[in-house]
């Protein structure tokens, strides 16, 4: 009896990981306490930093809460940190817990306008060149003002509408019935060729939206979770955050998507696939039908939208609020507008942000250990010792290589409060703090599209439903990414080590677009 309760036991725990992972996660928990009573407690906090740095790169594995909250709870248990620096972690970054939680969850009323939109770029752009720029320029566009993962959705969610109709238009099946679009039995040899061209159509539109979402995603202070963190310590609003980022974000953008461009004319890295005559038409066909079907009260509905995504463009511009409470504002108007009055309606929205939201709350346990005892401040003194731009390269390259392993969100919220305190301390100037804010801010963000591991939009579609169809595969997912990762990850570089940041930044001082920020900003990260 005890055997088989122990063996259950075992197989409930972290439900259908694999065995090893298993194993190497009870493996920290045993361990970690061992090194802080019986080695050193610094020792043990940077163990604790690894373990957690393995469950986000290991994150097809097992969602990084579960295993990453353990440890967390373990590291507050044995005195590593305790529970009241985690809350204060937590209520400085409170803006960005209300920006995953309200922000996210307006945009999920506003589905219906971006899948609209998409849908008309697939079907009534010829080119597949300028389909692809599209895709691209429009993943950065509202990225840079609404959230990465809810734009990736919606694209997912326009390209599994369209792998399911021509799937059941292939197969035979009637438009009535149901059909398994995972099953390619009833296909026959000429539309399994097609079926295998859309997929690598698909796979391109996708892969160029989601290195679209990283393009804007950098540019504004709501475009990434750690933005705002960034920015919310640096103490800048919506247009001050744009315009320091824009000395390395603009030339980024542009080369990006000639990047896009580039890829769709050469053919490299599995780009440059053509949508398949029979399948346009068929696409071509739904889309009209759905048009036809679409009231009068759902054109209003997307007129509504439409209006109401100026309002939060304009709300975010003039920082006419908070940014959770903007979200909130959009949840309310396009609930009201749009008909939605019901609670399990209006529950569904949150259902995409709230696993992030409790991850990130993990994230500042971590920081609140490595807080507590201090484990980046040998680190940060050490690549203080560098000068001028070198130092800024330092931590581009830092935050760049441990985002492509980890998540950016983590990395910049690490790097960010450890500057802080350096400033606290005497040890940099606050300009200095704000050119390393900006090498912190794109350090994060654009080296991080090497991987699924970086960035939670691409995790995301590394996990969704569509990746499977389309035969979108992690190796795959890199290959793909690797040109975007060596052009933006340069050309970012380049921008900080030419001196081209620090320069463009002393024009914008002279031209009173920014102001010379004074005192330590924010709160005290040691504060309790």
């Amino acid at each position: 009896m005890q055997q088989s309760f122990m063996s259950a036991f075992y197989k409930n725990f972290l439900g259908n990981s694999p065995e090893w992972y298993k194993l190497a996660i009870i493996s920290f928990l045993v361990v970690n306490p061992i090194l802080f009573f019986l080695v050193n407690p610094y020792v043990a906090g940077w163990a604790l930093v690894i373990e957690f740095i393995f469950t986000l790169a290991m994150a097809l594995k097992c969602y990084p809460l579960q295993p990453g909250g353990l440890l967390a709870i373990e590291a507050v248990a044995i005195g590593m940190t305790s529970t009241n620096q985690v809350m204060h972690e937590m209520v400085v970054n409170f803006e960005v817990i209300l920006l995953l939680i309200f922000m996210v969850a307006g945009i999920y009323f506003m589905k219906n306008l971006l899948l609209f939109l998409f849908t008309k770029i697939v079907t009534k752009v010829k080119s597949k060149t300028m389909v692809s720029f599209l895709f691209c320029f429009s993943g950065a566009f509202l990225s840079a003002f609404l959230d990465a993962l809810t734009v990736i959705a919606v694209i997912i969610s326009v390209a599994v509408g369209f792998y399911s109709v021509y799937h059941k238009v292939a197969s035979g099946a009637h438009p009535d019935h149901k059909h398994d679009h995972n099953e390619d039995d009833h296909l026959n040899d000429l539309t399994r060729t097609d079926l295998e061209q859309f997929r690598g159509y698909l796979r391109n539109l996708l892969m160029h939206a989601g290195v679209g979402t990283a393009l804007g995603g950098v540019c504004t202070i709501v475009g990434e979770p750690q933005n705002l963190i960034i920015g919310a310590q640096a103490g800048w609003e919506f247009v001050e955050f744009a315009i320091r980022m824009s000395p390395v974000t603009i030339p980024v953008f542009f080369a990006g998507m000639i990047t896009c461009v580039l890829l769709e004319k050469v053919k490299w890295f599995g780009y440059g696939v053509a949508l398949p005559t029979n399948v346009h038409k068929i696409l071509n066909d739904f889309d009209q039908e759905e048009s036809d079907k679409r009231t009068k009260r759902d054109n209003v509905k997307l007129v509504m939208q439409g209006v109401i995504a100026v309002w939060l463009i304009i709300g975010l511009a003039l920082h006419l609020a908070p940014v959770g409470l903007i979200g909130l504002s959009v949840i309310i108007l396009a609930t009201s507008f749009t008909g939605i009055t019901e609670e399990h309606q209006i529950g569904h929205a949150f259902e995409e942000a709230l696993p992030f939201t409790a991850l990130l709350a993990v994230f500042f346990a971590v920081v609140a250990v490595i807080i507590d005892q201090q484990l980046f401040t040998p680190v940060i003194n050490w690549v203080l010792t560098y000068e001028g731009n070198t130092q800024l390269v330092m931590f581009y390259l830092a935050n760049g290589v441990l985002s492509m392993v980890s998540d950016n969100v983590f990395v910049g919220t690490v790097y960010i409060t450890e500057i802080q305190k350096a400033l606290a301390a005497g040890q940099i100037t606050r300009d200095q703090f704000d050119l390393l804010a900006v090498a912190i801010n794109t350090g994060t963000n654009l080296p991080s599209v090497a991987t699924p591991n970086g960035q939670a939009a691409f995790l995301f579609l590394l996990t969704s439903a569509i990746a499977p169809l389309v035969r979108l595969s992690y190796g795959r997912m890199v290959v793909m990414a690797l040109p975007y990762t060596i052009v933006l990850t340069l050309v970012g570089l380049i921008a900080i080590y030419s001196g081209h940041l620090t320069e463009r930044t002393a024009e914008l001082y002279e031209a009173g677009l920014i102001h010379h920020s004074t005192g330590t900003p924010a709160v005290d990260p040691n504060a309790h």
